[in-house]
């Protein structure tokens, strides 16, 4: 994916709908929100963007993504746990959920800004567990600004800090990217379960 073309093709408001999408969308999982942010400060820092428009823009879209993640979770999210019975829409789950936003919720909506996938579903959850909306706004707000606004001023200042980065690139993406999954791949990894499940698909993979 050639971030550098196609972002000048989507412009203002494209970069705005995917960030605005990734933030709390369920369909936004999938997008690179962190190499997105970059690029467009990059391209900003080259006079494709106006970095006074780029900036609020994405903070805007992040924060106002989280917010309408947080009402899907709490309006339509609670409703699957209290109708229906199953392994994973379960009523000790969404009692489970309630509890871990009550003790880690405040960090968890900043830390997920950074971490792909968890991003998305972060505020979604955070509704389902009942999670106090003047608080979760708060820390929405702090999140979205370390995120929006600190990646895409990380990739404005480098690309007026060093001299052809745009010949490293992809090198500070790809960088970007194993960053933000490192997390949750040590997550995984410190559960023997998910990590033993791992080994055995590997392994039957291989030796299949």
């Amino acid at each position: 994916m050639n971030l550098t073309e196609i972002l000048p093709t989507i412009g203002l408001l494209g970069i705005f709908a995917i960030v605005f999408a990734e933030s709390g969308l369920l369909i936004g999982f999938f997008l690179p929100g962190d190499s997105i942010l970059f690029t467009a400060g990059f391209l900003a820092s080259q006079g494709i963007f106006n970095i006074k428009l780029l900036v609020p823009l994405c903070f805007v879209g992040a924060v106002a993504g989280d917010s309408v993640g947080y009402e899907i979770g709490k309006k339509f999210g609670r409703k699957l746990f209290l109708k229906k019975e199953s392994a994973f829409f379960h009523k000790e789950n969404l009692r489970k959920a309630e509890q871990f936003y009550e003790k880690h919720g405040k960090k968890t909506i900043i830390l997920a800004r950074f971490i792909p996938v968890i991003r998305t579903f972060a505020p979604i959850v955070a509704g389902i567990g009942n999670m106090h909306y003047k608080t979760f706004i708060s820390y929405n707000v702090f999140g979205g600004f370390f995120w929006a606004v600190g990646v895409t001023m990380a990739g404005y200042f480098l690309g007026n800090l060093i001299p052809d980065v745009d010949k490293y690139l992809l090198p500070i993406i790809a960088i970007i990217i194993i960053v933000s999954v490192s997390p949750g791949i040590s997550h995984i990894l410190k559960d023997k379960k998910q990590r033993d499940a791992i080994i055995s698909f590997v392994r039957g993979k291989i030796f299949k």
